[in-house]
């Protein structure tokens, strides 16, 4: 394998699975069942981040025409919803900590099932008329969604049960670690591709941005037509426009072996982190958010 190759099918699916296994130490089996406590917040960050999500990207790719690789691309993106780093920004927004982690939880592990299928769909629809051929084996799929994400996530959730006082000093160097693998790995990638990238940016800059964009938009919007409170409305505002960026360029990289379809995930991750910094100054500067 050359240098590209041990990145994405090694060092990448092992910081998502390190990530993984952090966010595992910090739930209890309590934060599973808050659908109890909040189904109308559940139920309309669940309905945005895995109906609408899917929709709305199908519908960019659509609209912008983009060739069959970014499309898909696009789509992968669009059926990995949530994600550590949402929590993350939710924290430090001032939002609802625990809706963001059951939300993430919740959608970490129903996107195991409508991945596979989204991809399916998606892969027949836009490679139909070119000589792309591309198959996602929906079991091995599974197994590899479930071996990177529920597994460690389970390990953590295990650690945290019989070794709380060890979990709770491991939170902050586990956060750290995450970070830190993540970026060295996503600027691994990024520069072994660097010369695709510019030409990704160009053809996918603008469609991902208004993915994020969009996306929160009709988070934020939804949250406030129910009438939830601000605390919960910027928790689902993160989560419907913040996707699980590093387990899309796993299945992207790792599982559809197609480097290029993780150019628009690239493109995203940028976008992500700029509109997510500047919610986080402009909720995390904000005294109080629960009276409003």
């Amino acid at each position: 394998m050359n240098t590209a190759e041990i990145i994405s099918k090694v060092f990448l699916p092992l910081s998502l699975a390190i990530i993984m296994l952090g966010m595992g130490m910090t739930l209890i089996p309590a934060d599973f069942t808050r659908i109890i406590k909040y189904p109308k917040a559940i139920l309309i960050g669940l309905t945005n981040q895995l109906i609408f999500l899917p929709i709305i990207g199908f519908s960019l790719a659509i609209a912008f025409n983009l060739n069959p690789v970014m499309a898909v691309g696009l789509m992968i993106l669009a059926s990995c919803p949530g994600g550590p780093t949402s929590n993350l920004i939710t924290q430090v927004c001032k939002g609802n900590i625990a809706l963001s982690v059951t939300l993430t939880a919740i959608a970490s592990i129903v996107s195991i099932l409508t991945i596979p299928f989204i991809l399916s769909y998606a892969l027949e629809y836009f490679s139909s008329n070119t000589d792309i051929t591309i198959k996602l084996p929906i079991i091995d799929t599974i197994i590899q969604i479930m071996g990177i994400t529920v597994i460690p996530i389970s390990i953590g959730m295990f650690i945290r049960k019989h070794k709380t006082n060890f979990a709770k000093r491991m939170e902050k160097p586990m956060r750290t670690a995450s970070t830190v693998i993540f970026i060295i790995v996503f600027i691994a990638v990024l520069a072994a591709n660097a010369d695709k990238l510019v030409d990704g940016m160009k053809e996918a800059g603008l469609v991902t941005l208004l993915l994020n964009i969009v996306t929160m938009g009709l988070g934020y919007l939804t949250a406030r037509l129910f009438k939830l409170n601000l605390k919960n409305a910027i928790s689902i505002t993160i989560e419907s426009g913040i996707q699980n960026g590093t387990l899309a360029l796993v299945i992207a990289t790792s599982i559809l072996n197609n480097v290029e379809m993780g150019i628009p995930i690239g493109a995203y991750s940028i976008w992500m982190f700029i509109t997510g910094g500047i919610l986080m100054w402009q909720f995390g500067k904000r005294p109080d958010v629960n009276s409003k």
